[in-house]
């Protein structure tokens, strides 16, 4: 019998950070009087890449836009990102985790920082829901796939 170890598969989060962030508060201070509920939009966008072996940069950029009728009270852009060291792992499987296991993990510090961020803006400070990224993932496998054959 050979004493032949079985390659392991890894997969380590080496740093997170936030890359970019960005709030506006287009009608200050008059939109601070407002006693209306805005309308809260939140857009979600990952791009995950190579960025040397074996080593991946994944950016989760979350919108949250909150407007009223009339105008709009904020807009907060937050890109965090992450560092992950993935080797050993099958070629097919990249995308998937670049697609769903790093946008899951780095979402709570996405969530906290947009919270942070309109809080410190002088406004409630804004609780996104989870997001089930797998989901998202497969939706846009499934666009892509549809695009191709159209």
């Amino acid at each position: 019998m050979s004493e032949q170890q079985e390659v392991q598969p890894v997969f380590s989060i080496e740093k997170i950070y936030v890359k970019d962030l960005s709030l506006e508060v287009p009608n200050a201070p008059q939109v601070f009087l407002e006693q209306a509920q805005p309308d809260i939009d939140m857009q979600l966008a990952s791009e995950g890449k190579l960025i040397e072996d074996g080593f991946y940069e994944c950016t989760l950029t979350v919108t949250v836009t909150a407007k009223l009728p009339e105008k709009t009270m904020f807009l907060a852009e937050v890109a965090q990102a992450g560092i992950f060291q993935i080797r050993d792992v099958p070629a097919d499987d990249i995308e998937p985790i670049l697609g769903v296991a790093c946008p899951n993990i780095l979402f709570p510090y996405a969530r906290e920082t947009v919270s942070s961020l309109v809080n410190r803006a002088g406004f409630p400070p804004v609780l996104l829901s989870p997001i089930n990224f797998e989901s998202l993932y497969m939706q846009q496998r499934a666009q892509l796939a549809e695009a191709g054959n159209a």
